[in-house]
């Protein structure tokens, strides 16, 4: 493997909604390679998003992706040694990273937070998300001010 990049494996779409973004975002989900409890656990999230929100005329899956968009950064700042010094330089995403960011994200601060069940703590992360608040999106934003607040260091980039 000196040379060549290995080739991305496709991934199957979930049986539920056919979506092979919600197929990835279970993958990340899993631990210890249980999977159907990682389906369920999603599922069973997207079914209290959709008691939550019976006011509003989108699916659930429709907000969880809504809420994927709205936590997923379009910039990061990465150190770059210059000189003796380090700079946060900051620098755009590639689209793959982007998603895999905002899945991450979105997962941790999920665990993180306080109640009952993983599926009660994803769907209060995937309300948040959706209404521009919570951890994720917290973290979303705090990574666009770092890099705004670094902006002079972009012509570091390379």
């Amino acid at each position: 493997m000196r040379k060549s990049r290995p080739k991305k494996r496709v991934l199957l779409p979930d049986p539920k909604f056919n979506d092979i973004l919600v197929t990835r975002f279970v993958n990340d989900l899993m631990v210890d390679g249980k999977k159907n409890l990682s389906f369920k656990v999603f599922y069973d999230a997207l079914d209290i998003v959709k008691e939550k929100t019976e006011k509003i005329e989108k699916s659930p899956l429709e907000i969880w992706k809504k809420s994927l968009e709205n936590i997923t950064p379009a910039v990061e700042v990465k150190s770059r040694r210059v000189g003796g010094a380090t700079f946060q330089v900051p620098t755009e995403i590639r689209a793959e990273r982007k998603v895999s960011i905002g899945i991450k994200s979105m997962i941790l601060y999920a665990r993180k937070r306080s109640g009952k069940s993983m599926a009660e703590k994803l769907s209060a992360e995937i309300l948040g998300g959706y209404n521009e608040e919570g951890g994720a999106y917290k973290k979303k934003e705090d990574t666009h001010r770092m890099a705004e607040a670094n902006r002079a260091f972009a012509h570091f980039r390379f």
